[in-house]
C-alpha cells in the first residue's frame, strides 16, 4: 500500500501529458466538459484560480509538471533543484499549516506556540523533500480530472481524479480541499484508493511524538527534509 500511495502522489504531480476536463470558473457550472491535453507548457503562463477548488487543483498540477519539463537541464545537473520547483509551484496551494496541525492531533493542545511553529516549518520542509523525491519516479501517465460540482455553499470539497496508465487499472485519487477565510482554497490531504495520506502520517508521527516528544520529532523531520534528492537513473545504475 505504501508503494501505491507513493506512486499515486508521483503520478498526480508528474504525468508527462495530462488529459483533463477543462473546468468552468463559475462555482455552479457543471456543463459538458471537453478533454484537453497540457504538454510542454511554460509554467509562468498558467493562471491558477484559487477561488475555485477544482480549477486550483488542476492548475497547480499543470504548473508543477510544466516546470518539471522546462527545467530538465537544471534537474539533471542537480536533482535538488526539484525542491525549488515544489516550493515555488506546488506548495502555495497546499495548506501545510492545517495539515501539520492535523498530523499533531491530540498533541497540538499540549504544545507551545514556538513548538507548533517549529513543527509546521519542519513538516512543510519534509513535504517539499518528499514530493521532490517523487518527481524522480516520473513515468508517462495521464491524469483525468472529474467535472466540477457546485461548491458555493461548501467549506470543504473532494476533487476526484483518476490516473490513467496503459495496461493498468485507473488509480482513484481524491484531493481534499478547504476554503480559507479569504475565500481561496487550498489542498490539505490526498486519498489514494481509500487511504488518506494525512491520516497515515497522523498515525505514524503521532506515535513518534508520544514516544520521543514533539521537539525530537521536529528535529527528525528537519533532518529528513535536508536529505539530498537522488535520481532514479543514478539509483538504477548502482
Amino acid at each position: 500500500m505504501k508503494k501505491l500511495l507513493s506512486s499515486a502522489v508521483t503520478v498526480i504531480l508528474l504525468g508527462s501529458s495530462v488529459t483533463v476536463y477543462a473546468q468552468d470558473t463559475n462555482a455552479a457550472s457543471v456543463d459538458k466538459q471537453t478533454p484537453t491535453t497540457q504538454k510542454n507548457v511554460d509554467s509562468s503562463s498558467i493562471a491558477i484560480n484559487t477561488k475555485n477548488p477544482y480549477s486550483m487543483i488542476e492548475g497547480a498540477a499543470n504548473k508543477t509538471f510544466a516546470s518539471f519539463h522546462k527545467e530538465q537541464a537544471k534537474i539533471k545537473a542537480d536533482p535538488n533543484y526539484l525542491k525549488v520547483i515544489i516550493q515555488d509551484d506546488l506548495m502555495p496551494y497546499i495548506d501545510s499549516k492545517y495539515a501539520s496541525y492535523k498530523v499533531m492531533g491530540q498533541y497540538l493542545r499540549d504544545s507551545t506556540k514556538e513548538q507548533r511553529n517549529n513543527f509546521v516549518k519542519a513538516f512543510t520542509s519534509y513535504l517539499i523533500t518528499t514530493y521532490a523525491q517523487a518527481f524522480t519516479e516520473y513515468t508517462d501517465q495521464k491524469i483525468q480530472f472529474s467535472p466540477a460540482k457546485d461548491f458555493s455553499n461548501e467549506r470543504m470539497v473532494n476533487v476526484d481524479v483518476q490516473v490513467i496508465e496503459k495496461g493498468r487499472p485507473p488509480i482513484k485519487l481524491i484531493f481534499k480541499v478547504r476554503r480559507l477565510k479569504d475565500g481561496t482554497w487550498k489542498a490539505f490531504d490526498l486519498v489514494a484508493e481509500g487511504v488518506s495520506l494525512l491520516s497515515t502520517k497522523q498515525s505514524e508521527i503521532g506515535n513518534l511524538i508520544r514516544q520521543q516528544g514533539i521537539d525530537k520529532v521536529t528535529d527528525t523531520l528537519n533532518e529528513k527534509a535536508q536529505g539530498s534528492i537522488s535520481s532514479q537513473a543514478s539509483e538504477k545504475g548502482k
